[in-house]
């Protein structure tokens, strides 16, 4: 255990999906490190669905891989299903999704934090900050112990004051009746940061046996391996299925029957709960006109019985969450092993952070995952490897990275928070990104890999084969831009079988491709690279090709924003002494003081005008008031 007084160059607090990330990229980037969980038994714990990915979710699992965490190499090593969504849309909504075993994902989490070098694991529960002359220099625990740091990165999750609910029934308590993180929360008021009340839920789990899956669809992974880690060379072939059935009449009328007992109708939940990720009865409430919703049996792992059963999320009394799962079909028998419950906590106000996920308050302090806001497990360990990045560059007196929109899903999600705030759990969405075709499943290394590397995240040998790889794809896209075919019988043929126009002249195979129903595969065989082409490359070929326009016109629009990002605004900028801005932007920009005009242009409730008048203040020095 580490010594009483000892000094650590970061202290990271909470081992969730945000603090795994955020203690493996510090000690892996040479700065010693201390990971403090309130308990070793629930490192990388899964309160909620044990699954990883999905849209938008999934890409972020590719990012933080791509910079060298840990989430994706993680779950291909523990999955029990995995699935690739949206197929039958463009590849930039492509989303892998996989199912974890809950209890042997936490192991293998847990076995990479041990054998981390540079990084040491404790129990104990942090109560209060280590704050001198306003900034952070360590944390002192329950057992009044206190170890010291140049800084030091929050990840509490759920757990601050978290109470859970059932029913009329409340206590304070972290997730799954773990310990809550009172005093801390009290202290983080004391330090005056401004907090709000979230709620978030779980749906109750089943035991296998007591269900009619025969009833039910089955939802089977893909035959085709996948993987979410660039590393991953081997994959998992032994999948179980999950299973599909639905709520019906009686189910709603049930459930109506009894909403004088929900909490979240009766007011006993304060919290805002999530948009995305209603509960049944908020459901059946707000969309009174569905006569049904899809509920998933989702095994937890592959040495238990309970299953998840996702879509019921709820927080009504133990009596009637058992009552209204056996009106269900194919769980008329259900047994409930868990009980769903809501749980309320507190979440910091994430326009308190600047991007680099250090807050403005106190100096050396830097929060991630649950506590800015978010929901999910993706988004935390998306948070988390950034604030661990830059908690690490900070203790090596280097710039902090931050990721703009363009270039992953993680900048959208740390941009939005920082800048937008959030008045609900966030929840990250493809819809977000304006640059989406950009930020695909596909590309996250070639995106990500590099400033992976250049942080001190990824090994040589794996930069190698990326470089590798990059060029191959360079390569053959330039051998299909300079290669024409002529109108053949045999290539008149196969355009014909496909059901594509024949060719008048000869024409590059760039251009071919770009017909939709032409594949690389097609390619392949009209006129056959010199070499094998990698599976991952061909897909890089087509996809660039086939959507070049596309994509040309969506780096423009970020080359045409860069211009933005890339007008600094500068310390001195007073914004009261700023003539002819709103009242609301003034207030807007006050609160967030945002790092250049571009970030200012995305704040709610500052306008065009308003950034006029900005720019032309910065221009003149702050000497002169600007009016347009």
């Amino acid at each position: 255990m580490p010594v009483h007084g000892q000094q650590f160059d970061v202290i990271v607090i909470g081992a969730g999906h945000a603090g795994c990330e955020a203690a493996l990229a510090s000690a892996r980037m040479g700065c010693s490190t201390l990971l403090l969980t309130l308990s070793l038994d629930t490192i990388a714990y899964m309160p909620c669905n044990p699954s990883v990915g999905g849209p938008a979710k999934g890409h972020v699992v590719r990012e933080v891989d791509a910079l060298g965490g840990e989430m994706g190499r993680n779950i291909d090593k523990t999955h029990i299903q995995m699935r690739m969504l949206n197929t039958g849309k463009g590849p930039a909504v492509y989303a892998l999704r996989a199912q974890a075993d809950k209890v042997l994902y936490q192991q293998e989490m847990k076995k990479a934090l041990e054998n981390e070098p540079n990084l040491v694991l404790h129990q104990n529960m942090v109560e209060r900050l280590l704050v001198e002359n306003g900034i952070c220099r360590g944390v002192i625990t329950r057992t009044g112990a206190e170890y010291r740091a140049e800084a030091v990165v929050l990840t509490t999750g759920t757990y601050l004051r978290g109470k859970v609910i059932i029913g009329d029934l409340a206590y304070e308590s972290g997730p799954n009746n773990q310990q809550p993180a009172i005093n801390l929360a009290h202290h983080l008021h004391e330090l005056g940061f401004e907090t709000v009340r979230f709620k978030t839920g779980t749906p109750p789990r089943v035991n296998k046996l007591t269900i009619d899956t025969e009833q039910m669809e089955i939802q089977p992974g893909d035959e085709e391996p996948r993987a979410f880690s660039y590393e991953t060379t081997q994959t998992i072939t032994d999948q179980l299925p999950c299973w599909l059935t639905y709520t019906n009449e009686n189910t709603h009328q049930f459930i109506r029957d009894n909403l004088h007992r929900a909490p979240m109708y009766s007011g006993q939940i304060e919290g805002q709960g999530p948009r995305y990720c209603p509960s049944i009865e908020d459901k059946i409430v707000r969309f009174a006109d569905k006569d049904r919703h899809q509920v998933f049996l989702e095994p937890e792992g592959r040495d238990t019985l309970e299953m998840y059963v996702q879509g019921l999320s709820t927080s009504l009394p133990e009596d009637v969450q058992q009552a209204f799962l056996r009106t269900i079909t194919g769980m008329e028998q259900a047994e409930m092993m868990r009980t769903g419950y809501a749980i309320e906590y507190d979440a910091i106000v994430p326009t308190q952070l600047w991007p680099s996920l250090e807050t403005k308050r106190v100096p050396g302090l830097f929060t991630a995952g649950q506590i800015n806001g978010t929901s999910g497990y993706e988004e935390a360990a998306g948070q988390g490897i950034m604030a661990g990045i830059n908690a690490a560059r900070k203790v090596q007196k280097k710039e902090p990275v931050v990721l703009d929109r363009s270039q992953g899903y993680i900048g959208v999600l740390i941009d939005d928070l920082v800048t937008k705030g959030t008045a609900e759990p966030y929840r990250l969405l493809t819809s977000r990104a304006e640059y989406r075709l950009l930020l695909r499943h596909d590309n996250a290394d070639l995106r990500l890999t590099e400033l992976g590397y250049e942080i001190g995240l990824i090994s040589e040998e794996r930069y190698r084969r990326f470089t590798q790889k990059r060029e191959a794809i360079e390569r053959e896209i330039d051998r299909l831009r300079h290669t024409k075919i002529k109108p053949t019988a045999a290539v008149q043929s196969l355009l014909h079988e496909l059901g594509s126009s024949e060719l008048d002249n000869a024409v590059e195979l760039a251009k071919l491709i770009k017909r939709p129903e032409v594949r690389y595969e097609h390619i392949q065989v009209i006129a056959p690279a010199d070499e094998p082409i990698p599976a991952d490359v061909a897909e890089q070929v087509e996809i660039q090709l086939k959507y070049e326009g596309y994509i040309k016109k969506s780096l423009q629009q970020v080359e045409k924003m860069s211009k933005m990002e890339n007008k600094r605004i500068p310390d001195w900028v007073d914004y009261e002494q700023v003539v002819g801005i709103s009242t609301e932007a003034r207030e807007k920009l006050n609160r967030v003081r945002p790092l250049s005009l571009g970030q200012a242009s995305r704040i709610s409730g500052v306008n065009p005008a308003d950034i006029s008048i900005l720019l032309v203040y910065i221009e003149q020095g702050g000497k002169k008031s600007a009016s347009v």
